[in-house]
């Protein structure tokens, strides 16, 4: 019984917390500034936009998405890149490592 409850409780504590990194920063304006100023330098710097129109890469912000739309699929889009197109991998590649690509993710579906 002891071992049950111990199982129920960690269970009811985990479904308290953020499902993904993201919740958090997307609860944190200083987080999602940041992801939109990582946005503009580096993604909209090169491929992506926050207006809609005709571009190579995709328009991130209207909720269509290519490869997975949840935070995870998003993460590892941005983290491993896109295979056979000019998305490159920025796992290692930004300043504060993962935690600025969940940022980015935040930021992304949070809209321009």
């Amino acid at each position: 019984m002891r071992g049950i409850l111990i199982v129920a409780g960690a269970l009811f504590v985990s479904a308290c917390g953020p499902a993904a990194p993201a919740d958090a920063f997307r609860n944190d304006a200083e987080a999602v500034k940041r992801g939109k100023a990582l946005f503009i330098g580096t993604c909209a710097g090169y491929c992506h936009t926050t207006t809609s129109g005709n571009r190579e890469a995709p328009y991130l912000f209207d909720g269509q998405w290519v490869h997975g739309g949840t935070d995870q699929e998003i993460f590892d889009s941005i983290a491993n890149g896109i295979p056979g197109t000019t998305m490159i991998a920025f796992q290692g590649k930004l300043p504060q490592g993962d935690d600025d690509i969940w940022r980015l993710v935040a930021y992304i579906t949070t809209g321009p």
